[in-house]
């Protein structure tokens, strides 16, 4: 049997597997990603940058302060604290040694004032004073922390072989590097939502395309290409089937394909139209010699003295011309109902159609077991009378024909859970086999190898063709000891809720 697979709906686990995105939603990912990588790579760069050219700017500023302060100590009444020199801005730190002793520290805060600094300060930077190649020749500023903040620091040599340290603050720098990473986050944050707003636009209106083509084969895809006349007006948009573009390429492929298909489905139902015609026409054609072969079978075996075995053959041609007649009966019926010949339609009582139709089975067959299961009360359906009983009648024979003598057969009436009525017939009988099941309302299919019995192929088709042109549905679920066909149509009334179940 053929089994659907039902997609899962949209939801949490769509997300949680890439592969299922879609092809929009991994662009604008993959460009919002590219342009982040862009962004930090170009702050990182802007950064270093800022931050070396501050640095050497601070160190610049740093080497002249300690060449004032070592420059401007000594001398005939010169200044022996160097932040008592001339030119020291506001909170540079300045600390002189003799050797291990300390001689003068502080520094100038932002008042202009000279402050001490705090012990652990002065350890810190004495330390710069007593290790020589911090101080030596040569010597590059050092970056320490201190209680009043970062500073960059210098040692410094005096001609009297004192040591000086000054230092500068390092908040100026610190203060444009988070303004400059502030900005930074600011604006490219700012670009990257505008990036995504405009990108999303621009792509959803790049694959515009793609989504009507999209539409345009599933609306194909739903509709009914194997029987009748199909005409697949549906097209994808002039605009959205440029050559010149990749997608609109595809857009205009996709209208060439229709074009042919369309063609092709054209010749199929007109050479469709011939064989139907040509079988109505041929059916005619035979009903007359049947006809006649069936008089003068009947005059001759009341009129002529036969054999034994004259009258046998006599029989066999009686018998076989009246299976011929209900096989041209039967294409006849299926050619109506393939031309659409109109129906009789009226409401139609389910449960005094079923209980006839069995009860006659009843008296016909006593071979099967026929058993009912209906509501109290009616059950109408829309229906033409006689084309109904047809039906019920066709589901019947098919069970007495393929099941042995003592089956059970069940037909039930009921109303499902759309509030239409359906029809059932079930045996438990010996089923069809599998591969025979998505064939078994085509024509002339036959289950010979399965069941006992011949037919002519065409009484589930009958059923189908009718049950069709009611606006119904027939379906067969089969397995060995339990085969059903339900019949579903149109209501006629409200159907009665009160059901009972009993043989008939």
């Amino acid at each position: 049997m053929t089994t659907h697979h039902t997609p899962s709906p949209p939801g949490k686990r769509r997300w949680t597997k890439p592969k299922s995105w879609p092809l929009r939603t991994k662009l604008v990912l993959v460009t919002m990603a590219l342009l982040t990588v862009i962004a930090a790579v170009l702050g990182s760069v802007l950064y270093a940058t800022m931050d070396g050219v501050l640095s050497n700017d601070v160190d610049g500023q740093l080497r002249q302060a300690s060449h004032r302060a070592a420059a401007g100590l000594g001398g005939p009444g010169g200044p022996t604290d160097p932040l008592d020199v001339r030119g020291q801005a506001a909170g540079t730190i300045n600390v002189r040694l003799q050797g291990s002793t300390l001689l003068v520290q502080g520094m100038i805060n932002p008042d202009g004032k000279r402050v001490s600094l705090n012990t652990s300060d002065v350890t810190k930077l004495a330390l710069l004073a007593t290790t020589p190649e911090m101080y030596g020749p040569g010597a590059a500023p050092v970056t320490r922390e201190l209680s009043v903040g970062d500073y960059r620091l210098l040692a410094t040599g005096t001609p009297d072989g004192d040591v000086i340290v000054t230092g500068l603050p390092l908040t100026g720098k610190n203060t444009a590097l988070g303004a400059l990473v502030l900005s930074t986050v600011l604006v490219a944050g700012s670009a990257l939502v505008v990036c995504a707003v405009v990108g999303t636009w621009l792509i959803r209106r790049t694959l515009r395309p793609l989504a009507q083509l999209s539409a345009v084969a599933g609306h194909v895809a739903e509709s009914r290409l194997d029987v009748g006349e199909v005409a697949l007006g549906v097209r994808v948009p002039e605009s959205a089937t440029d050559p010149d573009t990749e997608v609109g390429s595809v857009g205009h492929a996709f209208n060439r394909m229709l074009d042919n298909v369309s063609g092709a489905l054209a010749v199929r139902h007109a050479s469709e139209m011939k064989a139907r015609q040509f079988v109505a026409d041929a059916s005619h054609e035979l009903r007359t010699p049947l006809t006649a072969i069936r008089g003068y079978s009947e005059m001759i075996s009341l009129t002529e003295n036969l054999s034994d075995q004259g009258k046998e053959s006599l029989s066999r041609v009686q018998s076989q011309s009246l299976r011929m007649n209900t096989l041209v009966e039967d294409l006849l019926t299926l050619a109506r109902l393939d031309e659409g010949q109109d129906l009789q339609g009226r409401p139609v009582d389910l449960v005094q159609l079923a209980v006839e139709e069995v009860m006659e089975k009843r008296a016909q067959d006593s071979g099967h077991d026929w058993r009912l299961s209906v509501p109290a009360g009616t059950l109408n359906a829309w229906a033409d009378p006689a084309r109904l009983r047809q039906v019920l009648v066709n589901l019947l024979t098919n069970a007495q024909k393929h099941t042995p003598e003592g089956t059970k057969v069940e037909v039930g009436v009921f109303s499902n859970d759309a509030g239409r009525p359906v029809i059932t017939v079930t045996d438990d009988g010996p089923g069809i086999p599998e591969e025979l099941q998505p064939e078994v309302f085509s024509r002339f299919t036959r289950a010979d190898k399965a069941r006992t019995g011949g037919s002519t192929g065409l009484g589930l088709s009958i059923v189908q063709a009718i049950v069709q042109a009611h606006d119904g549905r027939v379906s067969v679920e089969s397995e060995p000891g339990r085969t059903r066909f339900t019949v579903e149509l149109q209501a006629a009334e409200a159907p009665s809720s009160s059901a009972s179940s009993a043989p008939a």
